[in-house]
């Protein structure tokens, strides 16, 4: 599990890679115990392991609650007050006759479609990899519950962000239910047009040279929909635009409504950081048969890159905080070194390229106080 996990953290997504990695120095003293002495899991190992044990249902299920128990683990040291969940799909392209596979009409391509939670610091709550044509919010509820469910009667401030495929009743119901703070993204129809209608018209005069934004709240109930909801409207007017750029959002926060977009806006960082598991995790990278090996793929690559999220955010010095996923692979962790072997030790010399000796010790520092402070005797 350590070798399939650091692995993919240093930038070997593939089980191919484990014929080079089982010899690496570094990655036997990650693995430990035996691997140490001899070598860690080969080639043959690591696909038997990945596609034919970690694939059973049970052993599935329990690696997609692992996310969430490492987060968990972290929240002990740094007990949040607030936690904003983000939902959003994305495409995995696939290429060949893989199971689950589909054409989706949106992205243009073949491709599975994940789903992720993530919360504000960036970590992946959940992920469940589901087939490409399915809808964006198929599944919600069997991704998002359980992360809900652990966050129950522990943290008072809950808030979920979603775009507008998440604009659902069922949705909101349910996050009303848990006494849950949301905005989500609302597809603009002529009737919540109607009700801003006084900001759609062109302001009387010359065009101006800047943006111009506007802002309204009203009650709105959809035929859908069993009562009344606040939606916020923004409205802009752009330089050399004829018509305005108009948006809606459904919320349940009486914060004013400036308030509410600025909030629902700060989801835009969850698109950024599947991007940076896409660039630096590589977690498209689903290339095997069965829809099974590759939902497992999925998941050790979501655990590998909350693994690299827990450094960026509790493990780096303040010099390092501008670093990506990339940064931090490339500098810190996928980095040359001489390995010395004595009698009881073994060292490690690295080159103050990327990393000066005065930040690796910070480093260390940061790592130590993480450390759970020894039983007393």
């Amino acid at each position: 599990m350590r070798q399939s996990v650091f692995g993919r953290l240093a930038g070997y997504e593939d089980v191919n890679d484990a014929e080079r990695l089982c010899r690496d120095p570094a990655m036997r003293w990650v693995v430990g115990h035996q691997a140490i002495a001899s070598s860690a899991a080969s080639t043959s190992q690591m696909g038997r392991f990945e596609t034919k044990w970690l694939s059973r249902p049970e052993n599935l299920i329990a690696l997609a609650d692992l996310p969430g128990q490492w987060i968990d683990k972290v929240h002990r040291l740094r007990p949040p007050k607030v936690i904003v969940l983000d939902m959003d799909s994305s495409e995995s392209p696939t290429y060949g006759d893989q199971e689950g596979s589909a054409y989706n009409g949106h992205f243009g391509c073949t491709c599975y479609h994940p789903l992720f939670v993530f919360n504000q610091l960036g970590d992946v709550e959940r992920c469940a990899l589901r087939p490409g044509n399915v809808h964006s919010a198929d599944g919600w509820r069997v991704v998002l519950e359980p992360v809900i469910a652990r966050y129950r009667g522990i943290v008072k401030r809950l808030y979920f962000r979603g775009d507008a495929a998440f604009a659902n009743p069922e949705i909101y119901e349910f996050l009303e239910s848990e006494g849950m703070g949301y905005a989500i993204r609302l597809p603009a129809n002529s009737i919540l047009q109607s009700k801003i209608g006084y900001l759609l018209k062109r302001p009387v005069g010359r065009p101006a040279h800047d943006l111009r934004r506007y802002f309204a709240s009203f009650s709105y109930q959809a035929q859908s929909w069993r009562k009344p909801r606040r939606v916020v409207a923004k409205v802009e007017w752009h330089p050399g635009e004829l018509y305005p750029r108009v948006g809606f959002i459904v919320t349940n926060l009486a914060r004013p409504a400036e308030r509410v977009v600025a909030f629902y806006n700060q989801r835009g960082t969850a698109e950024q950081w599947i991007k940076e598991g896409k660039g630096a995790i590589k977690w498209t990278r689903l290339s095997c048969r069965t829809f099974a090996a590759n939902a497992v793929r999925l998941q050790l690559h979501a655990l590998a890159y909350n693994l690299g999220n827990f450094m960026r955010t509790l493990a780096m010095p303040k010099a390092a905080e501008p670093w990506s996923l990339t940064s931090l692979r490339e500098k810190l962790i996928k980095i040359g070194a001489k390995v010395v072997s004595h009698g009881r030790y073994v060292s490690f010399q690295m080159a103050e390229v990327a990393v000066s000796r005065q930040m690796f010790d910070e480093i260390l520092a940061l790592i130590a106080r993480l450390r759970a402070p020894p039983a007393p005797a």
